[in-house]
C-alpha cells in the first residue's frame, strides 16, 4: 500500500465515530419521546450506539419477520410479540413486560362529549388502523363492547391513521372532532384535551412488552440495554412521560 493510500485510509477511519457497539431499538410509535430519552441516557453511561426505529408495534414486527436487522422489540401489543414468536423472530426467555398506558379519547373540550354512548354525536373520529396500529386495535375492542363500532363504520365516521400520532395529531389540528388515543399520548396535545378516558372493562390492559431477536440475544449490548430498561431508573422516566409500571 502506498503512503498516500495509507494516509487516506487513516483520514477515514478516524473521521468514523468510534462506537463500541450497537444496538438496535424497535419501538412503538407510542413511546417515541420516552425510548429516545432512555436511549440518551443509556448512551451516557454507556459507550454504545443506539439506533431506534418507530412506528405502528405491527407494522414493525413485520419489518422484523422479513429479515429487518433488529435487536430489541418493544411493543404496545402482547399479540405482535407472539407473532415474532411464532416466526422465530424473537428469542422467547427474553420477553419482559416494559410498561402499562391507558386509553383516552381526546378532542375539543366544547364539545358535549364526555362518554362513549356520546360519540354517535361526532361526525369524524380518528383511530389507528386496527390491523396494524395497537390504540386502533383496543379502540375498536372498546367501541364493540359499548355497541358503537359498526354504527360508527357505517355513518363513515372513523378515520384510519398509520399509528396512534397521526390520530392524536388529526383531533390535535381540528381535522377530526375527537381521536382515540394512549393517556401517554394525550400529554403531548397542544389543542385536544382528554374528554373521557375509556372504560377499562371495555378493552384489555395495554401491556407494552420487550425482547431480543436472535441477533439481539447474542449482543451483549442490546442484553446490557435491556437490562437497563428494566431497573428503577428506567421506571422514572417511563412514570414521567405517563406510563405505569405496576
Amino acid at each position: 500500500m502506498s503512503r498516500i493510500l495509507f494516509w487516506l485510509l487513516m483520514m477515514f477511519l478516524c473521521s468514523r465515530p468510534l462506537w463500541a457497539a450497537e444496538v438496535r431499538v424497535f419501538a412503538a410509535a407510542s413511546m417515541k419521546e420516552v425510548v429516545t430519552e432512555l436511549c440518551d441516557q443509556y448512551a451516557q453511561q454507556k459507550d454504545v450506539r443506539l439506533v431506534k426505529n418507530f412506528a405502528a408495534s405491527g407494522t414493525l414486527a413485520r419489518q422484523i419477520a422479513q429479515g429487518a436487522p433488529a435487536d430489541l422489540y418493544i411493543s404496545a401489543d402482547p399479540k405482535w410479540m407472539d407473532h415474532l414468536q411464532q416466526q422465530g423472530a424473537l428469542v422467547v426467555d427474553t420477553r419482559r413486560t416494559l410498561a402499562y398506558n391507558e386509553l383516552a379519547y381526546v378532542g375539543d373540550p366544547v364539545l358535549p362529549v364526555s362518554r362513549m354512548e356520546d360519540l354517535k354525536l361526532v361526525k369524524r373520529i380518528a383511530i389507528g388502523s386496527p390491523r396494524s396500529v395497537p390504540a386502533g386495535s383496543y379502540a375498536e375492542q372498546a367501541m364493540r363492547g359499548a355497541g358503537l363500532y359498526e354504527e360508527l363504520l357505517r355513518a363513515g365516521t372513523l378515520v384510519f391513521a398509520k399509528d396512534v400520532r397521526q390520530a392524536l395529531i388529526y383531533a390535535d389540528r381540528g381535522e377530526v372532532e375527537g381521536a382515540f388515543v394512549y393517556s401517554s399520548d394525550a400529554l403531548l396535545a397542544q389543542r385536544a384535551r382528554v374528554l373521557f378516558s375509556v372504560p377499562q372493562e371495555l378493552y384489555p390492559r395495554v401491556v407494552y412488552p420487550l425482547g431480543l431477536t436472535p441477533d439481539g440475544a447474542k449482543n451483549p449490548q442490546a442484553v446490557a440495554f435491556q437490562d437497563y430498561l428494566m431497573a428503577p431508573e428506567a421506571a422514572a422516566i417511563l412514570k414521567k412521560y405517563g406510563f405505569s409500571t405496576d
